[in-house]
C-alpha cells in the first residue's frame, strides 16, 4: 500500500474511532473540504469544527470497499452509517477524492449519497 493510501486509512481510522487529532494530522492547514451540495470548509480550524456535528454525535461505522490511486489523489469508495440524535439511523454510500501535498490531505471532495435517514 502506498503512503497517500495508508494516509487515508489513517484518516478514516480517526472518524471510526474519535479521533480528532488522528483525522487533523492527515491534512494541511489550509485544507479544502468540499463536501457536495453542503457545504465547503477551508482552513484546519473550520475542517476542526465541522468533523463534529450535532445531528450525528455517535461514532460512525466506515467500510473501504476501494482505494485507487493517481498520482497525488487517492480514491475512496464505500458505505458507512451513523446514529442519529433525533432517533433512527442514517445509512449511507460515499466517494471521497483526497488530494495530497506532501504526506498531508490538501483537497477533499465528498460524494455522499444518503440511503436511510436525514440530516
Amino acid at each position: 500500500m502506498t503512503a497517500n493510501k495508508n494516509t487515508v486509512e489513517r484518516y478514516i481510522e480517526g472518524f471510526r474511532r474519535g479521533d480528532h487529532e488522528q483525522i487533523l494530522s492527515c491534512v494541511t492547514d489550509d485544507v479544502l473540504w468540499e463536501i457536495h451540495g453542503h457545504a465547503t470548509v477551508r482552513g484546519k480550524s473550520d475542517f476542526a469544527g465541522a468533523i463534529n456535528n450535532e445531528a450525528t454525535p455517535g461514532l460512525p461505522t466506515l467500510t473501504i470497499d476501494r482505494l485507487i490511486q493517481e498520482g497525488d489523489s487517492v480514491v475512496a469508495v464505500g458505505n458507512g452509517g451513523v446514529d442519529l440524535a433525533a432517533g433512527g439511523r442514517l445509512e449511507f454510500l460515499f466517494c471521497d477524492v483526497f488530494t495530497f501535498s506532501g504526506e498531508q490531505i490538501s483537497r477533499l471532495e465528498t460524494y455522499q449519497v444518503n440511503l436511510s435517514g436525514t440530516v
